[in-house]
């Protein structure tokens, strides 16, 4: 398979009381051509950041500090501006969280596909006019020839996401970046987004990096998964091994908090507490002071990665257990 997507040792920072604080601590991940890598969590675990540093969008005066991201070989940190402007669209789309305001809403819809299109291709307004009406086809908005002269508010939550879907792809990008891509669309829309979003890797090849906190979609739609705590990947492996067979105390509290897994009248499993906010990280594992199965070690030390079948995982308890 064909690496699309490398990143190493990603720190990325924000000014805090005591200096800069890192919001992602040394983030590796990998991403292969046709494959989905789904990077869940709570809110607050830095995922949203994550996806935004892989095209180089961190706000200011948030700053990538170390490490290193690589799209289709490319070394991203090492682009200048102009070189990097190409690069997003062209090699990487993304799709932002919120399409309500991620769009124009005084462009119609038409002119912000065909701007996208003629930023990396030099073809003319009409030429990109008639590819516009083709992606629209291509993510199920219905008529689109006349769809392309709406404005956004014109639109539904669902006609809007395909809109950012197609304004993602239309440059036929190697990866595309998916964060919260069916936050506040209804069930059925999610399941018609999620089921465009399988066509279209399966069509084109590309990879996807979907961001999400949806356990249920992420058995749909993933090949593999990560799970983010506190900055960090505590969890990764093939997706049957890890919502199978789970081994972090965190994966495990998050699979328990399913609704669908729990019996009817009970009460939903939680892990108590919440995500530590940034600059506010507990020594040893971050996960520890939540964790019903935290010794002495986890408190002291950060655990290193522990290797097992399909999976890894960052744990003390997991460690002593295959040392045992």
């Amino acid at each position: 398979m064909t690496r699309v997507l490398e990143v190493e040792g990603l720190v990325v920072s924000f000014p805090g009381e005591h200096g800069r604080t890192p919001v992602v601590d040394r983030l590796d991940l990998e991403l292969d051509a046709g494959d989905t890598l789904a990077l869940v969590g709570e809110s607050g675990c830095g995922k949203s950041m994550t996806a935004l540093s892989l095209l180089r969008l961190v706000p200011r005066p948030g700053r990538i500090d170390a490490g290193r991201i690589r799209i289709d070989g490319e070394d991203l940190l090492a682009l200048r501006v102009d070189a990097l402007r190409r690069l997003r669209g062209h090699k990487a789309g993304m799709i932002f969280q919120e399409p309500m305001t991620s769009l124009n809403p005084v462009l119609r819809v038409g002119a912000q596909v065909v701007e996208a299109i003629r930023l990396h291709e030099r073809v003319g307004v009409l030429e990109a006019r008639r590819r516009a009406a083709e992606l629209f086809e291509r993510v199920g908005i219905p008529d689109p020839a006349e769809r392309l002269d709406a404005y956004p508010h014109e639109l539904s939550g669902g006609m809007k996401q395909r809109v950012m879907i197609a304004i993602a792809l239309a440059a036929r990008p190697r990866l595309l970046i998916a964060d919260e891509p069916t936050t506040a669309l209804d069930v059925t829309i999610q399941a018609q987004v999620l089921e465009l979003l399988r066509e279209l890797r399966r069509d084109t090849g590309m990879a996807v990096l979907l961001i999400t906190h949806d356990l249920g979609i992420v058995n749909e739609v993933a090949d593999r998964v990560a799970v983010m705590y506190a900055g960090r990947v505590v969890e990764v492996g093939a997706r049957e091994t890890l919502l199978g067979a789970a081994r972090h105390p965190y994966t495990q509290g998050l699979l328990r908090s399913i609704p669908a897994l729990a019996p009817r009248g009970a009460r939903l499993p939680e892990i108590p507490g919440s995500v530590p906010s940034a600059g506010a990280w507990p020594s040893g594992c971050r996960f520890h002071p939540r964790c019903p199965r935290v010794f002495d070690p986890c408190k002291q030390h950060d655990p290193d990665w522990t290797a097992l079948p399909g999976q890894r995982v960052r744990c003390h308890a997991v460690a002593r257990e295959l040392a045992s």
